[in-house]
């Protein structure tokens, strides 16, 4: 999979890009605990999607897996932030839609890699 040009890899990098931007304004109170979690997890989620990319086989249905995870953390994330009134409506609204997009694209590559493997998966879904 080429990671330049797949929808999924152009959507992560451009709602990271989204998100660091946004977590960078959080109250210095916040800055250290809930922007540095959202911070990380977006990261190492797009680190997961290369891998995944990356390996062969089972390896990449492993990675999908672990990339799954990182998306509904972030996701659970992103609600505690919101809950904690550092997103405002709008923003969550901006990155809802974006978590359902982004979660689209990942279902269905983790689908397509169960066919290929022939292995059942369960695949988490929405913000």
């Amino acid at each position: 999979m080429a990671v330049n040009e797949s929808p999924i890899f152009v959507r992560t990098h451009d709602f990271a890009v989204w998100l660091l931007a946004h977590t960078i304004r959080f109250p210095k109170s916040q800055r250290f605990v809930m922007a540095r979690r959202i911070e990380e997890t977006i990261l190492d989620f797009q680190e997961r999607l290369i891998r995944a990319a990356r390996a062969k086989g089972r390896a990449t249905g492993r990675e999908l897996q672990e990339a799954d995870v990182l998306f509904e953390i972030l996701r659970r994330h992103i609600r505690t932030c919101v809950e904690l009134k550092l997103f405002t409506l709008k923003q969550y609204e901006y990155a809802a839609g974006r978590l359902v997009e982004i979660g689209r694209l990942l279902g269905g590559w983790i689908g397509k890699q169960t066919e290929s493997t022939g292995r059942k998966q369960v695949v988490g879904s929405g913000p």
